[in-house]
């Protein structure tokens, strides 16, 4: 066995919060002394992990149940069927997984990986952590009290791996933690260099730039936008609700129904400007990032303004620092109230106070505003503050019916916190307020989502409450277009919303399209079907139109070999909808010996065999 006072930590992330995880878990073990190496799980080879005595598994759950893309060829190996049951004899291994528990597959990948690990011969250092998206602080309720688990478990078995042993108090360590190196650079010939430029190839390279330097790699991933939009179109589909109407002005769009729209939010420019106002930063100065990790390659790295930096990679306005930047500022203030309330936060003791302060949701520029002795030089701030992380839109549109324009529909997130002040998303405000005229350009990125694709000839039942309803919008239109060239399957359609009268999003649209001969209608074999949840004293959701349209949907699931497709909010959605699919299948089946295990077998089949889609998000 090699290696065996060495620490080995492996991510599989799709959106970045798998690397956030991990990466935090590195700083506390080097807060420890331990010898510690940090990779992306498809940069490690599966053969080599007998030889890996301690490791620790960071991985999210997709779609429904899906590894990420970055996990599937480690999962191959590690599920071949000539490995013994002690190929793994003498590894130890912890696993954290990130998940929703509104999915039916709630970190079901975290599970399956901790399991196969005990079957080849691996012994767990402690129980499986699993981060819930649900949870009022997300994944990082779970993820503090395990990573405390973890530090004594580790120390137990082998006090080696931890020199300074599991707890470690005071901030000594702190300053051997910094890993970004700025360099600060001339300025004239630069501004120069930008000032030629257009707007939007400034844009386009100072956003490239930006992210190529943040502390993210998984942000590296898709640094350059694949293009800009502009805004032609914001129409108000009820209170919070918008649907933007927005054309591509820098390269032409290409994209299928269901697949999703990543947007880089834009942050107020005052909040930007009382940051750098805050930290004593030159807003005008030009930078490049190093980072001292010697595993990262910053050859690429070319200067861009401060201001853009903190701009475009630094998330101050909306994002609540984490634990260790409180940690940091207990060490960098001068008044000595500030520093003992800091002390306090960061200790056993001071944890409820610590959740209490950050249940208010304050921003990276609100905490500092209030420790105003606290000034952290901009390397910290750099490797501290969250970066500025894009967020996903399920597409409305589909590309045949409207060539270079990509339409989505908005949801304004908003809520207030324990003391009643009230918040705001920043990115669905931001795109809500947009005023076509200003055209403000939108930096934009297309993945594939958990949606995919239908053929015209594949019957569908859609499920999609509130604004779920918007993947579908493109399905339907999509499906409307085709049907002028030829004959296209049925689509059973169950909307839900509040009631008819403020939150019936798209009526017009569904209703043309469910009167006869329309692709919703009846007569063709579809329907379209709204639960109205508040319009009469019982409520009535999606699963309740479902039951009462059995024998359609037995017929079209079972006889037509439809596909299912799941949109909306997480939560207890996705699982009441498959229970209202498991009694249909019991009541309609012919079956005499229908059970609800059998009929959550065929289900579970029909998501193997991808016929049944679920995307939601909280």
């Amino acid at each position: 066995m090699e290696e065996n006072n060495k620490l080995l930590i492996l991510y599989a992330t799709q959106t970045g919060n798998a690397l956030d995880v991990a990466e935090r878990l590195q700083c506390e073990a080097e807060r420890r002394c331990c010898q510690v190496s940090l990779l992306p799980i498809n940069a490690f080879d599966a053969n080599n992990l007998p030889n890996t005595e301690n490791v620790v598994f960071v991985v999210s759950t997709t779609g429904q149940g899906e590894a990420p893309d970055s996990m599937k060829e480690f999962w191959k190996i590690l599920l071949h069927k000539n490995l013994s049951p002690v190929w793994l004899k003498g590894v130890h291994y912890a696993v954290f997984g990130l998940g929703d528990s509104g999915y039916v597959t709630y970190n079901y990948v975290a599970k399956k990986l901790a399991k196969r690990l005990s079957n080849l011969g691996a012994v767990a250092i402690l129980q499986t952590g699993l981060g819930d998206d649900q949870q009022p602080l997300g994944y990082e309720g779970a993820l503090d009290p395990w990573m405390s688990s973890l530090w004594n478990s580790l120390y137990h078995y082998n006090p080696k791996l931890l020199p300074k042993g599991p707890d470690v108090t005071g901030n000594e360590t702190l300053v051997n933690q910094l890993k970004v190196q700025v360099t600060y650079h001339e300025i004239d010939d630069l501004h120069s260099e930008f000032a030629a430029m257009k707007d939007l190839e400034r844009l386009e390279i100072e956003t490239e730039r930006a992210h190529l330097m943040s502390t993210s790699s998984f942000s590296k991933q898709m640094a350059r936008p694949h293009c800009f939009l502009q805004v032609i179109n914001n129409n108000s589909l009820c209170k919070d609700v918008h649907q933007l109407e927005c054309e591509a002005v820098s390269s032409s769009v290409v994209y299928d129904v269901g697949d999703v729209l990543h947007v880089l939010p834009e942050q107020s420019a005052a909040a930007v400007d009382a940051f750098i106002r805050r930290c004593n930063l030159n807003p005008e100065s030009y930078i490049t990032i190093q980072h001292k990790n010697k595993d990262r390659h910053d050859a690429l790295n070319q200067p861009i303004r401060l201001k853009s930096f903190v701009k475009f990679a630094m998330d101050v306005a909306s994002a609540s620092p984490r634990r260790y930047f409180f940690e940091v500022m207990s060490f960098l203030a001068s008044a000595q109230h500030e520093k003992e309330k800091l002390l306090y936060f960061i200790s056993a003791e001071g944890r409820d106070a610590l959740y209490q302060y950050q249940k208010e949701q304050r921003s990276v520029l609100e905490v500092l505003q209030d420790f105003p002795s606290v000034q952290i030089p901009f390397e910290w701030l750099v490797q501290l503050v969250p970066p500025l992380k894009r967020r996903a839109f399920s597409i409305s549109s589909s590309h045949l019916v409207h060539p270079n324009q990509v339409h989505m529909t908005v949801k304004v997130v908003s809520w207030s916190t324990p003391s009643n002040k009230k918040r705001a998303g920043l990115c669905s405000s931001w795109l809500a307020g947009l005023d076509p005229g200003q055209k403000v350009p939108i930096p934009v990125w297309f993945e594939k989502g958990s949606l995919p694709s239908p053929s015209p000839s594949r019957p569908l039942i859609l499920i999609g409450p509130g604004t779920g309803c918007a993947p579908f919008h493109g399905f339907l239109e999509e499906r409307k277009f085709l049907s002028s060239f030829g004959a296209t399957a049925p689509v059973l359609f169950f909307f839900g919303c509040r009631n008819e009268e403020n939150s019936f999003l798209y009526k017009n649209f569904w209703l043309s399209l469910s009167e006869s001969g329309g692709i919703l209608s009846e007569d063709m074999g579809g329907g379209f079907y709204v639960a109205f949840s508040r319009d009469q004293p019982e409520k009535v959701y999606v699963q309740h139109k479902m039951r009462e349209q059995s024998t359609r949907v037995w017929k079209l699931l079972h006889d037509d070999k439809a596909a299912v497709y799941i949109a909306g909010c997480s939560g207890k959605m996705p699982s009441d909808v498959f229970s209202a699919f498991v009694d249909i299948i019991c009541k309609e089946s012919n079956e005499k010996d229908m059970t609800q295990e059998r009929a959550v077998k065929l289900l579970k089949d029909l998501q193997k065999n991808g016929k049944y889609h679920v995307e939601t998000w909280s």
